[in-house]
């Protein structure tokens, strides 16, 4: 067997460790061969590769990144580079001068669907999910989401101790586009008095009387929000349109949208961190490292099994799968019923509603 692993999307930490576990997987087991494509679906149409070995994967277990690089704008059917025009046929064809007999296609939502149509041209795909954002659907956890969260904690912690030094609101921004994941266990780990969320569009009055009921207690104030959450009656906070990108907004400057609402409200001072690409980078948490490991091992069995077109999913704490078609462009929200919002509503975090 020939297979072909590629990392499409945004980067994330975990992505290294999935590499090694599915080249290493497949070497121990059987007489497999296996090449990595770079920059993603990138690769297909530049002819861009390289053999992956045992020698190739050593010591990539802790490295933040991929080795293989990534590209979260090439879709070879809609492909920007030539102007929108599809150039799968292209891509076909060079995965079969490669000879791949499946291709692991290791992605958020936008690589599941794109991987999903390479299926129906008739290349076999196994799926991996890959998102810091933790939206994808069908599966309960994705690996790079436990050290994005590690890196609002930490940041949080920070942002606490200079806070209660000046009596200051500070406002920590974090990344999950339309989902909310990030900010919720990044603001209840670390210990934030307001955690905003897209999927609950929050008052901004609401937000500055508990700011001012803390500023009578003597207290600072810690906002963990979201880059996806509003306000009331107003819409996202775009930071650019990209018309090249499968997801053409982005989002970002929500936190600094806020400072400016609440500082009139407010005697203490405020303060806003955008934490950004400090989510993506460094290297991945041990549970992140055990997850993507359990991930790739279990991607090489489906290989192994020919059960291709599924995605790799953790429904508990199983390892399993669902087909790719189910996923493909889909997203997973917080839901209001979450028992991780009903405790943060029961130890008196507020949720920007009255």
């Amino acid at each position: 067997m020939h297979v072909g692993i590629l990392t499409g999307g945004g980067d994330c930490p975990g992505l290294n460790a999935v590499i090694r576990a599915v080249t290493l997987s497949l070497i121990d087991q059987g007489a497999a061969e296996v090449t990595g494509i770079e920059r993603g679906f990138l690769g297909l149409l530049t002819r861009a590769s390289r053999p992956l070995d045992r020698q190739a994967v050593a010591g990539i277990v802790a490295e933040g990144g991929t080795i293989l690089g990534t590209h979260n704008r090439c879709d070879p059917f809609r492909y920007f580079g030539a102007g929108g025009a599809d150039r799968s046929a292209q891509a076909m064809d060079y995965a079969r001068e490669l000879g791949l007999d499946a291709l692991v296609a290791i992605g958020g939502d936008g690589t599941m669907a794109i991987a999903d149509r390479f299926a129906a041209l008739g290349l076999p795909m196994v799926g991996v999910p890959k998102t810091i954002d933790n939206d994808l659907f069908g599966t309960d956890r994705s690996f790079g989401f436990d050290s994005a969260v590690a890196v609002v904690c930490e940041a949080l912690d920070r942002l606490g101790t200079t806070a209660r030094s000046h009596g200051r609101v500070m406002i920590a921004e974090t990344m999950g586009r339309y989902a909310g994941w990030i900010a919720l266990e990044g603001g209840l780990a670390g210990g934030a008095d307001v955690i905003l969320l897209p999927e609950i569009p929050f008052s901004v009055e609401a937000v500055a009387a508990r700011c001012r009921e803390r500023e009578r207690r003597g207290l600072a104030t810690i906002v963990c929000i979201a880059e996806g959450a509003a306000a009331i009656g107003a819409g996202l906070t775009v930071q650019d349109r990209i018309a090249d990108s499968p997801d053409p907004l982005r989002l970002g400057g929500v936190g600094h949208w806020l400072q400016h609402e609440l500082q009139p409200q407010l005697e203490s001072e405020v303060r806003t961190t955008l934490l950004g690409h400090t989510q993506r980078g460094g290297s991945p948490t041990a549970f992140d490292r055990v997850l993507a490991t359990r991930f790739g091992w279990q991607a090489a069995q489906q290989l192994r099994a020919g059960r291709f077109g599924e995605m790799v999913a953790l429904r508990g704490d199983e390892c399993t799968s669902v087909p790719i078609a189910e996923v493909a462009g889909r997203n997973r929200c917080v839901p209001p019923d979450h028992p991780l919002l009903q405790a943060a509503r029961g130890i008196g975090v507020s949720l920007g509603v009255a």
